[in-house]
């Protein structure tokens, strides 16, 4: 699918990896909305961009109705949607069994609510308007694309809810794809290593420096316009579907 005039929503699009994918995706013609509870930092990107070339929905991903209604004003604003990126996401280090107390069951649920429903949550009210278009002229008429981990596959210590969450959504992907095939929809997924976002950058050096000797060859962390890249690949190109891509220089997790 060309991104040229097409709407593309990213969930999570005011920093880091929905950020570079936002730029990226205007960059090719798209007309970019950001979901995310970050209004200041999507004004910004707006205040750079245009707003006639990214549009902001402050968007709970976790409920139901606040996605409901964000999807309404993209077929509103905009006329449908194209492709999903999902973005949105976050950690909690702990272990299973603490110095003090086992793992918070609350934190645990938060994790996995944020990184794994609200991905479906927004894939399948995605979907659904998706479902509406024409297909183009290779017979699409969307693509979702998912943001997993490695460490959905290879977990440190401590990442339990993280890891737990990214694993599911690993999980989901080829599902996805057969269950949105008969729509002509298609669904990857991408699995980044460690990323130089600016939460990264806030960690200090003794947890830095143990991933960054993980990496194989480049030997650095990743940039987040490396991952917007395989976004724009993966929409444009048409055969690749229900695939979990790894995007992480050859590197593995260790334990710690």
């Amino acid at each position: 699918m060309e991104l040229k005039d097409k709407v593309a929503l990213i969930t999570g699009g005011a920093s880091g990896l929905g950020k570079a994918t936002v730029e990226a995706f205007v960059k090719k013609g798209a007309k970019a909305v950001i979901l995310d509870i970050n209004e200041d930092k999507a004004l910004e990107i707006i205040n750079n961009l245009g707003e006639d070339k990214v549009m902001f929905i402050s968007t709970d991903i976790m409920k139901e109705d606040p996605v409901v209604e964000a999807i309404n004003k993209i077929k509103d604003n905009l006329g449908g949607l194209h492709v999903a990126v999902n973005c949105a996401g976050t950690g909690y280090p702990g272990r299973i069994l603490g110095k003090e107390a086992p793992h918070p069951l609350d934190a645990f649920q938060f994790i996995v609510n944020l990184n794994l429903v609200g991905t479906f949550n927004v894939m399948r009210i995605a979907a659904e308007l998706m479902d509406k278009n024409e297909p183009d002229d290779k017979g699409e008429k969307g693509v979702i694309i998912n943001t997993a981990s490695i460490a959905g596959i290879e977990g440190q210590i401590g990442q339990s809810a993280y890891s737990a969450s990214k694993a599911g959504v690993i999980g989901l992907t080829i599902t996805a794809a057969r269950d949105l095939a008969r729509h002509a929809i298609r669904v990857c997924t991408i699995a980044p290593g460690i990323f130089d976002t600016p939460l990264m950058q806030l960690a200090p050096d003794k947890v830095r420096d143990p991933l960054l000797e993980s990496t194989q060859f480049p030997h650095r962390f990743g940039q987040p316009n490396e991952f917007a890249d395989l976004a724009v690949h993966i929409v444009e190109n048409s055969y690749l579907n229900g695939e979990t891509i790894r995007l992480d220089s050859g590197m593995r997790m260790k334990p710690r």
